[in-house]
């Protein structure tokens, strides 16, 4: 039996090239549909898994979808806007904590979200190296941001402007790393978090300015009555928040009316999510709405599902069609393989060890082919998450 498989393996090794081709062939046939299958999957997995850790998001009437993505995992286009007061309304129901979200902002193509201290204790994300944010222009970043830029406390991050012909005058505002969160496996390790009103600021809805009342400002004064100065346009905006100038910052209008992206709503309990839903629902006039992540997800899911099943049965069919191919290349072989076959026959070899020799080698085909195969699933399954993550 061992001459058997030693003489159909040594065919196969001298006979390399149909061999790679034939076993590269079948693995990728039996690796596509199950590698797809674990992919789904995983993919499944990762969105759910965010979406019910979520139980409401209020926002803006439009797309459910982006604003469900834009809120859990900070993607997807910028919804429309809401009014910050609004979260003292959901807050005034007592139905629900409201923690605001402001996604919008971006330095070096990372999100920068605004919220509050809320939002941390809602995810139980920790610090791992540093200290949590307490003041304006502090930020806090993400484990997987902060390995891959070799971000580290006391290091600066500028945020990027959103259109770097803007002629509002909004500077980039170069913010103060505070701290670096512990690794959650969620889409906060690639984020950079700020305070609410810090977000505002990189807005331009705030600043800070040198003090004009002193006398070495006196050029930049363009006019002044009373206990009321105006400067003129030379007066230096500051972009970055110091010890030294943080006093002077400001916000110019009602902050109630300051815009935010979308408000994530924790019930108190599961009547006070009904009677919130029931409120927002029963409202035909308002310009809100309230969502549960996991709902719009899984109608996602369910459209992905119906594709993977059309691509599945695609694959299976170009699998068995690719099978067929290789039968029919073996046995093509055999008819090339006459002389040789007839030989074997003439020096002693029975057709039963000449036939065990032919199929030995199918047998070492496919077998190579089912093992490679396994392999890719197992790495697939295994690195799956990461991938998900990397495109998320």
């Amino acid at each position: 039996m061992k001459g058997i498989l030693y003489l159909g393996w040594r065919y196969l090794t001298y006979h390399w090239v149909k061999a790679v081709i034939l076993i590269s062939s079948i693995t990728l046939i039996l690796f596509l549909p199950a590698g797809l299958r674990v992919l789904v999957q995983q993919s499944r997995s990762q969105l759910t898994l965010r979406a019910q850790s979520t139980p409401l998001v209020i926002g803006a009437k439009g797309s459910p979808l982006e604003l469900v993505l834009n809120a859990c995992y900070f993607s997807s286009k910028v919804p429309e806007f809401i009014p910050y007061g609004h979260v003292e309304e959901v807050l005034q129901s007592g139905l629900a904590t409201a923690i605001p979200l402001y996604v919008r902002f971006h330095a070096q193509n990372h999100p920068i979200v605004g919220t509050s201290l809320d939002y941390f204790d809602f995810r139980d994300l920790h610090i791992a190296v540093g200290r949590q944010m307490s003041r304006l222009g502090d930020c806090v970043v993400g484990a997987e941001l902060a390995r891959e830029q070799g971000i580290q406390p006391g290091d600066t991050i500028i945020s990027s402007p959103e259109n770097v012909f803007d002629l509002a005058g909004v500077y980039p505002l170069q913010m103060k790393v505070a701290g670096i969160l512990a690794f959650s496996d969620s889409p906060d390790d690639a984020v950079i978090f700020v305070d609410i009103k810090t977000a505002w600021i990189i807005e331009g809805l705030a600043h800070g300015h040198e003090d004009l009342t002193r006398p070495a400002a006196a050029q930049r004064v363009l006019k002044q009555q009373d206990n009321v100065v105006i400067g003129n346009a030379s007066v230096v905006e500051y972009t970055a928040i110091t010890d030294k100038n943080i006093n002077s910052f400001h916000f110019h209008g009602d902050p109630a009316a300051f815009n935010i992206t979308s408000i994530l709503a924790v019930p108190n309990d599961h009547k006070g999510k009904t009677l919130l839903i029931g409120r927002y629902k029963a409202d035909q006039a308002t310009r809100y709405q309230i969502l549960e992540p996991d709902t719009v997800l899984d109608e996602l899911l369910a459209t992905i599902m119906t594709i993977e099943r059309f691509v599945i049965t695609a694959l299976v069919t170009v699998g068995i069609s690719t099978l067929v191919i290789a039968a029919l290349v073996f046995m093509l072989s055999l008819r090339l393989r006459k002389r040789e076959i007839i030989t074997m026959t003439r020096i002693g070899g029975s057709r039963l060890a000449v036939n065990c020799i032919l199929v030995s080698e199918i047998v070492c085909v496919l077998l190579t082919s089912i093992v490679l195969a396994a392999g890719l699933t197992f790495a697939t399954a295994r690195y799956a998450a990461d991938v998900i993550r990397f495109f998320l």
